[in-house]
């Protein structure tokens, strides 16, 4: 029986998946081995007269670090760099037509020979097949020396880890110094990170504004970002007046923050001053159980619920309600929010001291006076910096409004009529067979701009409140 000719590519992205996690696990083995043994180490020193001048978990520690940050860091820009020399060398073995042919004739002849490396069962390319089993036999003697590679650098590091430990090492000094070098290389990414989200999305946004007037973008009350599909075709340039987009996210978030900041923070105030251990031990799980329901969940229960009890209650009023409308989007949004509120409020007012409540009860202040004027003011900046929390929350939802609130851009601020928000046309327009760089595509990340704007200036001014109205204790 013969053997088909790609029988043996085998190699998948599981594969490779898999050769990284084992790596991995190898790596945080090593973690534990390293630190046991360092600790040992010291410990026998300690044991022979020694006088060591760290504890033995420093050393412990320190060897522990050795060992593991260099593979890790190897094994991060391992991943970073491999794609793209696989793909270098695969172009090197394609036929010279293709390679001649352009950049997207090679792209696609890369995409193909992976394909046919991870599946035998792929025969039709019969050119490619030499650069197919060029890449299997790449991936093989790759992933070989990735492994070696690995295990050496664990060694090297537990070796020279374990020569120097001695009792005039200065472990707790180099562990300190690490893990300040961790924590600063991880508040730089994160900084990067945002930035690099910032410039991103600031880039698409400046070529929508080359095609769309920035004054028709914020001040048109007209949303239908509908524009021709070709140069022949007749229809409509597109509408983007985003004002009825930015009314109903404000419109849908001030009802969300009507139910969620006055119910979740008098349930703070309720938990952490009046309730018993008994009652709190309960009610706060089942106050927080709700902050891990998906919001899918939350937005079934608005439009099949909620909706349709507001709309009967309207229409037995005689009021004209939308089947889809803000209020019942804003309703389940805020009981959604409630347990950031409670429970971010909750921690902030546990941990103003104790001290200054007796203080207040010791003046002859009641405990309502004092939860008014002591607790409260104490605890503000945590409280504002909830409430900032539950509004971005709010502001970025996307699930219940479109489920509950619809898609129409209206502009109305009347809760019963069907609204729609920034995140949810912003999704829409993600999502088809448009042009990347048309203008109804370009448009959400103009909105996401403007989101960004919003969310910048709620912090601003979450902290200039918090810095004006902070109460200093000793």
């Amino acid at each position: 029986m013969n053997t088909p000719a790609f029988a043996c590519f085998q190699t998948t992205e599981t594969d490779d998946d898999m050769n990284y996690s084992t790596l991995l696990i190898a790596i945080l083995i090593a973690l534990g081995g390293a630190y046991i043994l360092g600790r040992n180490r010291a410990r026998t020193l300690a044991s022979q007269g020694s006088r060591m001048h760290s504890l033995p978990t420093h050393y412990g520690t320190l060897m522990a670090l050795w060992t593991t940050l260099p593979p890790l860091l190897t094994l991060l820009l391992w991943a970073l760099i491999e794609p793209r020399v696989i793909d270098a060398l695969i172009v090197a073995q394609l036929p010279d037509a293709i390679r001649e042919a352009g950049s997207a004739e090679i792209n696609l002849a890369v995409s193909k020979v992976h394909n046919l490396a991870r599946d035998g069962a792929l025969m039709a390319q019969g050119e490619l097949s030499a650069a197919a089993a060029h890449l299997t036999a790449l991936e093989s003697r790759i992933s070989l020396l990735k492994g070696g590679v690995i295990l050496a650098l664990i060694l090297l590091g537990v070796a020279l880890t374990w020569r120097r430990i001695e009792a005039e090492m200065r472990a707790r000094t180099e562990v300190e110094k690490i893990v300040r070098g961790l924590l600063f290389t991880s508040s730089a990414i994160a900084v990067l990170t945002t930035l690099g989200i910032l410039a991103s999305v600031l880039f698409e946004a400046i070529l929508f504004f080359q095609k769309v007037s920035v004054f028709e973008f914020l001040f048109g009350t007209s949303w239908s970002p509908q524009v021709a599909l070709r140069a022949d075709q007749s229809g409509s340039s597109g509408s983007f007046g985003a004002v009825p987009l930015f009314a109903g996210t404000l419109l849908i978030s001030a009802i969300a923050m009507f139910i969620a900041v006055p119910v979740g923070l008098m349930a703070a105030i309720y938990l952490s001053e009046y309730a018993s251990p008994q009652v709190r031990s309960l009610a706060k799980p089942a106050l927080e159980i709700l902050a891990g329901i998906p919001t899918v969940v939350y937005g079934f229960f608005a439009a099949l619920t909620v909706a349709p009890f507001i709309r009967g209650v309207g229409e037995s009023m005689g009021l004209d309600v939308s089947s889809e409308s803000a209020l019942a989007a804003g309703l389940v949004m805020g009981i959604m929010i409630i347990p950031f509120v409670s429970s971010l409020s909750d921690d902030v007012i546990n941990a103003v001291p104790q001290s200054l409540r007796d203080g207040s009860y010791g003046l002859g202040a009641t405990r309502s006076e004092t939860v008014r004027q002591v607790v409260i003011p104490a605890a503000l900046p945590g409280i504002v910096g909830a409430v900032m929390l539950a509004v971005s929350r709010a502001i970025g939802e996307t699930m219940i409004v479109a489920m509950a609130a619809g898609l129409a851009a209206n502009l109305t601020a009347n809760p019963l009529d069907s609204v729609t928000t920034v995140t949810v046309q912003i999704v829409t327009l993600l999502v088809g067979d448009q042009e990347f760089d048309s203008p109804k595509t370009l448009a959400a990340f103009a909105l996401g701009l403007v989101l960004f704007v919003v969310t910048l200036a709620l912090n601003f001014v979450a902290l200039k409140i918090v810095q004006k109205y902070r109460e200093q204790y000793d």
